[in-house]
């Protein structure tokens, strides 16, 4: 297939290139920057596609995953980027594909779990209602609205839970408490923490594209998700540290702002579609997928 790729030099974005490259398929990176190398792929600007939008024809499909990181302090400043960023590539993309001649057949774009907000008791999957009341559920239903706007191909919204990854990512971040044996749950630790392993969230974009029965949301979530606590436990198991000591919610605010609440507050998501589709996860338990993240 010939694949273009937005976002590519994110680690998704990376290791999607990587995995599709090694199977034989032609990789475009598409890049606000020349500069934007990534391994694997050749790279394309927005600027140059705005001239010559011919320069993509004959995609078998696209896959957006570019917008500004979440990863950082929540000032105004920082919410508006990460809003528009979002916005402004789904809308690229949408521009790309009413030029070309050729629609490729189907449009993979990220979205994120924090579509259905937070709760404690409530399970969610592809069919539950929007929530709109938080700065990042917001984001999300604007986000899949400025994807609604991609007219012609197959459209496929991957609402990405917390992707596990040994060296990029979250997961660093949360890990390195527990390798300095301070590690404990965050919060109350009630709070749901839907997980995915890096490679099933790289084989479930493919899978998404390989078939045609999917489209609309499909939650890239694995099918156990665990509490904050459980999380932490397994954790420090499988680095072999204890799971001591609680961070207080209030530490959590002081250090990060309005940012805490994607670690104070969570989700608990089921992958409905995949499953009914029949992916088959590699990494169905985190205690799992933490031993292989940690081992590597």
């Amino acid at each position: 297939m010939k694949i273009a790729v937005t976002g590519g030099s994110g680690f998704i974005g990376r290791r999607l290139i990587a995995y599709w490259q090694q199977r034989g398929h032609e990789m475009i990176t598409i890049s606000r920057s020349s500069q934007a190398v990534v391994q694997g792929a050749r790279t394309v600007t927005w600027a140059e596609l705005q001239d010559a939008p011919e320069k993509l024809e004959g995609l078998d499909a696209i896959v957006n995953l570019a917008g500004e990181s979440i990863n950082q302090r929540w000032t105004a400043a920082a919410k508006q980027r990460i809003l528009e960023s979002r916005i402004a590539a789904a809308h690229q993309v949408a521009q790309l594909v009413e030029l070309l001649d050729k629609k490729p057949k189907v449009v993979v774009n990220a979205s994120g779990m924090s579509i259905y907000g937070t709760s404690e008791s409530a399970t969610f999957d592809e069919r539950s209602p929007h929530h709109t009341m938080d700065f990042l559920s917001s984001v999300v239903d604007k986000w899949e609205q400025a994807a609604d706007q991609i007219k012609g191909p197959r459209l496929v919204k991957v609402r990405v839970g917390l992707v596990l990854d040994g060296k990029e990512g979250a997961f660093p971040k949360m890990a390195f408490p527990y390798k300095l044996g301070v590690g404990g749950p965050i919060g109350s630790g009630r709070q749901w923490l839907s997980w995915i392993h890096i490679e099933d969230m790289v084989r479930l974009i493919d899978f998404c594209i390989q078939n045609e029965e999917i489209s609309g949301p499909v939650n890239a979530t694995a099918p156990n998700p665990v509490t904050n606590k459980q999380f932490g436990a397994q954790l420090a198991q499988a680095l072999h540290r204890p799971n001591l000591f609680p961070l207080p919610a209030f530490v959590m605010k002081l250090a990060f702002g309005e940012l805490s609440t994607l670690l104070l507050e969570g989700q608990k998501v089921l992958p409905h579609v995949l499953l009914q589709h029949g992916f088959s996860f590699t990494y169905r338990s985190v205690d799992k997928a933490l031993a292989d993240i940690v081992n590597k």
